[in-house]
């Protein structure tokens, strides 16, 4: 057998038992099924991640494991926003996954995501990281920040199932395809993920504030960070400004990089979401970027985002 497919083999190996079926409930007397989607889990008590358009307002939700034994599942809570939800499995013995860390992938990585495309349960696609850092909008409409970009094929039914590396890591959460798009995949990375479901699992909810500008992580001209000083090596080129937004109202313009926010440096769309992820933050804010080769500080206003 080839190295390739060891590696991918023995990947799923160590993930494919946490992988969960979640089915949602009609409301009706004969619960029938009226969707479903993927999840996993990853706390022995039966937490499991998935997505917040999953189960979204399910009147009932059922999970079916890896050996086809179906348990009730309950929402904890969700985050529409970056289309996360946590649910708990009713008791039992659950196998769970390693949650890995987002900080050094690398574009070409190798990754296999795993769920239920069609109900086609535990099935496996393989591909490799196409962008990082992204914000991209969702088919509702939501820009969702940290996404790693794949080509590993996602269908209706794989939303909520590990993104997985080649140690059988979680890496993100599996959210959504391109509609029309030929091998484009999005997921949420994992660092993002782990902080929202602290979140989720302690209020139920989780606190964020906006800017309104679509983001895209790039590497800083060396010369640019020894001629101020900077302590980041990469920073965040603002893409697009979405109106009447924070941005829309400050000096901030499409074309620039920010590189410190709120007097920290900023390597990438998580370190900017954990300072949008403190109620403090709701006063006018430093913001610091590059334009061409000026750097700027220019102030900001956060605004509160809608429930």
């Amino acid at each position: 057998m080839d190295n390739f497919s060891k590696t991918v083999i023995e990947a799923v190996e160590k993930i494919k038992d946490s992988v969960v079926k979640i089915d949602v409930m009609n409301a009706s007397k004969r619960k029938s099924l009226s969707g479903s989607g993927s999840g996993f889990v990853f706390s022995s008590d039966g937490y499991a991640f998935t997505n917040s358009h999953v189960i979204h307002k399910a009147p009932g939700l059922k999970a079916t494991l890896m050996g086809g034994e179906q348990v009730s599942a309950e929402p904890v809570g969700e985050d529409p926003d970056s289309d996360l939800a946590i649910v708990k499995l009713s008791s039992g013995q659950f196998s769970t996954s390693k949650l890995g860390l987002s900080d050094n992938l690398k574009i070409g990585q190798l990754v296999i995501a795993i769920g239920n495309p069609f109900g086609f349960q535990h099935s496996v696609t393989t591909g490799v990281i196409s962008g990082l850092g992204r914000t991209m909008r969702t088919q509702s409409g939501m820009l969702i920040d940290n996404v790693i970009q794949t080509d590993a094929a996602l269908n209706p039914g794989n939303s909520g199932g590990p993104l997985v590396n080649s140690d059988g890591e979680v890496i993100g959460v599996n959210t959504a395809i391109i509609r029309g798009a030929q091998g484009l995949s999005l997921s949420i990375d994992i660092n993002k993920a782990k902080s929202i479901a602290q979140d989720l699992i302690k209020n139920g909810r989780v606190f964020r504030a906006k800017l309104g500008f679509m983001l895209q992580e790039i590497e800083l001209n060396n010369k640019i960070i020894r001629h101020y000083g900077l302590k980041n090596r990469r920073g965040l080129f603002v893409v697009k400004i979405e109106e009447n937004s924070p941005g829309s109202r400050s000096q901030i313009r499409e074309g620039d990089i920010i590189v410190e926010f709120n007097n920290k440096a900023v390597n990438s769309t998580f370190d900017l979401f954990r300072e949008l992820s403190d109620e403090s933050i709701l006063t006018m804010v430093d913001i610091g970027i590059i334009r061409h080769t000026e750097k700027h500080i220019f102030g900001i206003f956060p605004e509160r985002k809608a429930a």
